[in-house]
């Protein structure tokens, strides 16, 4: 199933839904042509038809599950479509919490259920949906307990998860969702597994003077992960964005990400993450607020 050209794919926050409706909108998507999206809880872009896409980040745990509806409700009303997002862990503080709990909650079936509970509603949901379930797992940083697995480890879990969703939502999309790393070929599950390919990119001008001595530009980071999910032959999405800085560095940025390109033919969209960063950065770079109307700095 591909990733349509004007219905790309999306969802609201719902754990918040119900906030969102008494903020002031803003029109806040970057100027191009590729299809755009948001991961939106303060609800930024409420009004702007500029944005197709809705994303949603949902843990497999502790969540009101038939608030999933009201994210359908508000994306059907702007024609936008549905990317979830599902983090197999608890967003509370757990024991569960750690990587080998959930290997083996995995390997025995005991995650089966709450993987079914989701994907119940999703199949029912009238928006178009794609899933994107355990993203990242090629990063190193120790955010996420489903990262740097042993690949046939992890590829052994993703497909497990993926096979019990399509029981109960047969024609969901599936995006495979890697940071973009060097090792990120290693976790690929198969064709079979992986309809889009979605990528992070996250522009933090400190690092950038900090580490790399100049300002990097959205292409500087993007091209090599692109050229690496590309070979793979799928769509590609940034399913996660993010630039924080002084004005001309978010003006850079913000001119470069929504353009067509000839260098990615296969780019078929980007997803903004307006949300402050949620995992401090390393060396006391803090946690960057990407919100559109906190990115640009003093």
């Amino acid at each position: 199933m591909k990733l349509p050209t004007r219905k790309a794919v999306a969802a609201i926050s719902a754990v918040i839904a119900a906030s969102i409706i008494s903020i002031a909108p803003v029109q806040a998507a970057p100027p191009g042509d590729l299809p755009f999206g948001v991961y939106d809880p303060d609800g930024d872009f409420t009004s702007d038809q500029e944005v197709v896409i809705e994303h949603l980040f949902l843990p497999w745990e502790d969540v009101y599950l038939q608030s999933l509806y009201d994210a359908d409700e508000y994306a059907l009303e702007r024609n936008r479509a549905l990317l979830v997002t599902i983090e197999p862990w608890t967003w509370s503080r757990s024991e569960r919490n750690t990587a080998q709990y959930l290997r083996r909650g995995i390997e025995n079936g005991s995650y089966d259920a709450n993987m079914k509970a989701i994907c119940d509603i999703l199949g029912t949901l009238k928006s178009p949906v794609t899933l994107r379930f355990a993203h990242e797992m090629d990063d190193k940083s120790g955010q996420f307990i489903w990262s740097d697995w042993q690949p046939e480890t992890y590829i052994s879990a993703y497909k497990r998860m993926i096979d019990v969703c399509r029981v109960s939502a047969p024609d969901i999309t599936v995006m495979w969702s890697p940071l973009g790393d060097e090792d990120m070929a290693k976790y690929y599950p198969g064709d079979e597994y992986a309809d889009l390919i979605g990528l992070t990119v996250f522009g933090l001008q400190a690092w950038d003077q900090a580490k790399h001595g100049h300002d990097r530009t959205f292409d500087e980071i993007f091209a090599p992960r692109y050229e690496r999910a590309a070979a793979f032959g799928k769509p590609v999405v940034v399913a996660e964005l993010g630039y924080v800085g002084k004005e001309a560095y978010v003006k850079m940025w913000e001119n470069s990400v929504r353009q067509v390109k000839e260098a990615y033919p296969q780019l078929v969209g980007v997803v903004y993450f307006n949300y402050p960063e949620v995992y401090p950065w390393p060396e006391g770079f803090g946690a960057p607020d990407w919100r559109v109307k906190n990115q640009i700095l003093d």
